[in-house]
């Protein structure tokens, strides 16, 4: 990079710098304060604010990430009996998720997350710009050969401590 790298690259790089490190900083104040990593915490605010009973899809779809990478999460959360995952008395080829009360309880404390300012953020952003700012991020991962499989929810890789 060095001395050929553009002014725009150098914009670009201290943005993400802040973004990650606002991420990482709520992240870690998150987990020290919960005992639950920053992607845990998210997933229960869902459930609670869906005030019901939740599809691993429906769920998915609010964390803005792929199933696959929410069910992770669910699992972790499950064996620490904070969330319960049961048949759908309605269908029962349907899984529902849903706050136990320790859950309830552990949502009830959850301080507000980096997540929800940063998709609260770009939501703001009026539609060209956002539309513009998901292709050149995606043309940047692309790049980077970094778009293969389905991305982690924040942190959780590391951050996988449940109760």
């Amino acid at each position: 990079m060095g001395s050929h790298a553009s002014p725009d690259a150098r914009a670009v790089l201290d943005a993400i710098r802040r973004i990650v490190q606002l991420l990482r900083h709520s992240a870690r104040e998150a987990e020290k304060r919960t005992g639950l990593s920053a992607a845990q915490l998210f997933v229960l605010q869902q459930l609670r604010a869906a005030g019901g009973a939740l599809t691993p899809g429906e769920l998915a779809a609010r964390t803005l990430t792929h199933q696959s990478s929410v069910s992770v999460v669910v699992r972790r959360l499950v064996d620490a009996g904070l969330v319960r995952r049961a048949r759908s008395s309605a269908d029962r080829r349907r899984v529902e998720l849903s706050l136990t009360r320790s859950g309830r309880t552990a949502a009830r404390r959850v301080p507000r997350l980096a997540q929800e300012r940063l998709i609260a953020a770009v939501d703001l952003l009026p539609l060209a710009e956002r539309r513009g700012l998901s292709m050149g991020l995606g043309q940047l991962v692309r790049q980077l050969g970094i778009d293969h499989g389905k991305p982690p929810m924040f942190f959780e890789e590391r951050g996988a401590g449940a109760k």
